[in-house]
């Protein structure tokens, strides 16, 4: 907070002050109908019945607004709170919150830290970082790829080995860091709904699943032409396109002939958000080791 705000913030407090001191002592003596009687003075308002006496506060009312008073004026001075300025105690709201901040980033340093410059691999290896990066991984990435990272469609699994851009531990780390942007182009304006519906054919015949094999002849002649570029002539992809494996059986977007029609016809496109603005290096470092155990108990299962 500026100095100019912290003086309004003080200058509207004082003066809020002084103006119920005002009201309160403006209030302390009433005007009275001098031809009624005592025990029957009114300020005339009757609701329902009853009628409003119009008598000033019992005094040990009116002392304990006094005190409430009293006490706001000598806690303004003590504490001003605003800002930088700093009253009789010596605190101020910066001051806290400086002192504060830099306790949180003790424990902070503490906790994370040490995980700063620690190979991934090493990482992945202490249980205790593996849980801490499970927690931040729920918190951050358990949205899209699931709470137990198995992915949705159009979100890839992370538990298994089918990287699209490489799973080293570096790989992973500039993943998060980041971002990834991947783009299959729409196929349907350039090689027509036949070329569609026989491409898919032989894609579906790359994971020996049921297709028609004269259209994947075909199909397998389109692919060469257009597809081959970025998914390789053997269609195992290539992770620095990020172009996928087609012969795994491991399919984004799912393998239903519908689905892989859709994909030819129109296109994917899909964003990894970058981290590095999000998360602190550490609990990205963190987060990629609990991403590389995933796959490192993949391939222990195989």
């Amino acid at each position: 907070m500026s100095t100019f705000w912290s003086v309004w913030v003080i200058v509207l407090t004082l003066a809020n002050l002084a103006l119920i001191t005002w009201v309160l002592f403006a209030n302390r003596k009433v005007a009275v109908d001098d031809q009624a009687e005592p025990e029957n003075k009114t300020t005339g308002h009757v609701y329902d019945g009853i009628e409003e006496y119009d008598n000033p506060l019992p005094k040990w009312w009116f002392m304990l607004f006094i005190v409430t008073l009293v006490f706001s004026v000598g806690y303004l001075v003590i504490y001003p709170g605003m800002g930088n300025f700093k009253g009789v105690s010596g605190w101020s709201s910066v001051g806290a919150l400086e002192a504060s901040q830099a306790e949180a980033q003790e424990k902070f340093h503490e906790t994370f830290g040490k995980y700063k410059d620690m190979p991934i691999e090493e990482i992945a290896q202490t249980p205790q970082a593996i849980k801490m990066g499970s927690r931040i991984f729920a918190n951050n990435c358990a949205v899209c790829h699931g709470a137990d990272a198995g992915g949705y469609l159009g979100f890839p699994n992370l538990t298994d080995n089918a990287w699209l851009y490489g799973g080293t531990p570096e790989k992973i780390l500039e993943t998060l860091n980041n971002g990834r942007q991947g783009m299959m182009p729409p196929q349907g304006p350039v090689i027509g709904e036949e070329g569609v519906v026989n491409a898919t054919e032989y894609v579906l015949s790359l994971n020996g699943l049921a297709h028609d094999a004269p259209m994947a002849v075909e199909g397998k002649k389109v692919f060469n032409t257009v597809c081959m570029a970025c998914h390789g002539m053997d269609a195992k992809g290539n992770q620095a396109l990020g172009a996928p494996n087609l012969t795994d059986n491991i399919w984004l977007y799912g393998s239903k002939r519908e689905q892989i029609q859709q994909t030819i016809r129109g296109g994917r496109t899909n964003i990894m958000p970058a981290q590095k603005d999000k998360l602190r290096e550490d609990k990205i470092r963190l987060v990629a080791a609990y991403v590389y155990s995933l796959s490192q108990q993949d391939e222990e299962q195989q």
